[in-house]
């Protein structure tokens, strides 16, 4: 992933070219410290940029992109890098493309973090009357003097790459004036509907989260036999909640049914003490007319 930031001094460029090396783990790459490193390595690059330096002139771009060249051809930069303070200029941005398209690389992705320049000057004054009230020294480029200067540079040399690179459907704006958070958040998304990164490969915050989920999971089914048991006793309770409501029930049936055997038995009984008076009574009148007879 090849990415350049652009915006104002004070548009928090530094700020979330941090946060983009921690999250993806890309370089940053600073002009300025690829030139020391340079000349502290005595690459053929470097020792022209050292006599040029020494004699008080500025760095050509041919020497810059050459500088940029030998950088990103190191086994480091191979995951992608960052851009930090180069291009500055049209010029620096057609050199490279040019240097990018000999290498068979792209750029992914140019980030203008916009911001309301007057909001920015009224941070710094803000900012350095409270130092000041403090008894704090002030850094002299950290003024609202120097602020206005640095801001009308960038309109008129870097400025116009936000049109080479919008024509080229690079470029991206993400409001610089919310919170870095927001804006952190809002760069992802913009460089994942870009297809420059992937979810599953450059998320962290999913793989912080991986393990939360995971604990969540365990702890869910670890409930599930408590849940189940708890379920079972109550199906226990339900129960025997209904079998004491048909005992209950079955009560009157029960009497009913005790009263009726009752009637059967006594009326059979009645029944039965009715024949043997009967029979009895034929018996004696039998016995009484035997006798009448007997007499004769």
């Amino acid at each position: 992933m090849r990415i350049i930031l652009l915006g104002p001094p004070g548009s928090g460029k530094g700020t979330q070219a941090q946060l983009l090396v921690q999250r993806y783990g890309i370089l940053q790459l600073s002009t300025g410290e690829m030139l020391r490193a340079a000349v502290a390595a005595g690459t053929p690059v470097g020792l022209k940029a050292k006599e040029i330096m020494a004699g008080g002139g500025l760095v050509p771009d041919d020497v810059v992109v050459g500088i940029i060249s030998d950088r990103i051809d190191q086994p480091d930069a191979r995951n992608g890098f960052i851009l930090d303070g180069f291009p500055r200029t049209v010029p620096q941005a057609e050199a490279l493309d040019e240097l990018l398209k000999q290498k068979h690389l792209k750029l992914d992705a140019v980030i203008e973090l916009r911001v309301n320049e007057s909001a920015l000057l009224n941070r710094v004054e803000t900012r350095v009357a409270q130092m000041r009230e403090r008894g704090e020294e002030v850094r002299v480029d950290d003024t609202p003097e120097v602020l206005t200067k640095r801001l009308a540079s960038y309109r008129s040399q870097t400025e116009p790459l936000i049109h080479y690179y919008s024509e080229r459907r690079k470029l991206s704006t993400i409001d610089g004036m919310m919170a870095i958070d927001e804006v952190t958040r809002a760069i992802h998304r913009q460089l994942l509907a870009l297809g420059a990164v992937e979810p599953k490969t450059h998320s962290r915050s999913a793989a912080k989260t991986a393990p939360a989920k995971k604990a969540r999971a365990a702890k869910k089914s670890a409930k599930k036999p408590a849940k189940a048991a708890k379920k079972a006793v109550k199906s226990a309770k339900a129960a025997k909640k209904a079998a004491k409501k048909a005992v209950k029930g079955s009560k009157p049936a029960t009497k009913t049914a005790t009263k009726t055997a009752t009637k059967k038995t006594a009326k059979k009984a009645a029944k039965t003490t009715a024949r043997k008076a009967v029979k009895k009574g034929a018996k004696k009148t039998a016995k009484k007319v035997t006798k009448k007879r007997a007499k004769r």
